[in-house]
């Protein structure tokens, strides 16, 4: 995704922004750059599931977040900095009770010299079903972590 040079609020590029590794909330928004969703993004359980269903579930909750913007008259959706830094400090605290950060694979960056270290994945103690579930949650909860307008 670094280099479509995407381009959030102020010109900040998608590069300058994840300069120490990525972040993202939930996997599917990035603080800065509204209006812009990722499918499977980082963050997401995607890469530790089955692709497909991770897909059709990151597909589905976007068109209904977007369904819902436009029955509210919305216009404008963002991932929170408060809520993306959340979300990535609850999937750290997650891998840090597992082996893999000590591992140089690519789960965490180490397959590209220079490249910060960081977990990519959502390794849930419930699985792709906790989730999907944290997801409707959020959903539920008027998009809990977003802005809208």
């Amino acid at each position: 995704m670094k280099a479509l040079n995407l381009r959030g609020r102020g010109g900040i590029t998608l590069d300058e922004v994840w300069a120490q590794g990525p972040r993202a909330y939930l996997g599917v928004a990035i603080a800065g750059f509204p209006n812009f969703f990722t499918i499977t993004g980082p963050q997401s359980p995607s890469v530790l599931s089955n692709m497909p269903v991770s897909i059709e579930q990151h597909v589905e909750w976007i068109t209904a977040c977007i369904d819902n913007m436009r029955k509210h008259g919305k216009t404008t959706i963002e991932a929170t900095a408060a809520a993306q830094d959340q979300w990535v400090e609850h999937v750290n605290q997650i891998v840090s009770m597992t082996l893999m950060p000590g591992a140089n694979s690519w789960y965490m960056s180490a397959n590209i010299a220079g490249k910060p270290r960081a977990f990519l994945p959502y390794l849930g103690p419930e699985g792709v079903g906790g989730y999907r579930r944290k997801c409707e949650e959020i959903a539920a909860k008027n998009y809990e972590g977003f802005a809208l307008s």
